[in-house]
């Protein structure tokens, strides 16, 4: 799964890939492959990133409801 918010979020917030795998206690490589889609992410790493970026886990993947 492609995670696009994922990566805006991240450069957004000025933070690296390396920052952000130290963050998750987890390889920079590993993180970078969560970020292009090649693996799957964990929901309790989803869960941090979103307590990090004070968004919702919704969005992060986006599935984030669009009001009309």
């Amino acid at each position: 799964m492609y995670l696009k918010n994922l990566k805006k979020l991240r450069l957004e917030n000025e933070y690296t890939q390396e920052y952000i795998a130290k963050y998750l206690k987890i390889n920079r490589v590993v993180y970078s492959r969560y970020e292009t889609g090649v693996r799957d992410i964990p929901v309790d790493l989803l869960i941090q990133l979103s307590k990090l970026y004070n968004k919702s886990i919704d969005y992060i993947v986006e599935n984030e409801k669009k009001l009309d």
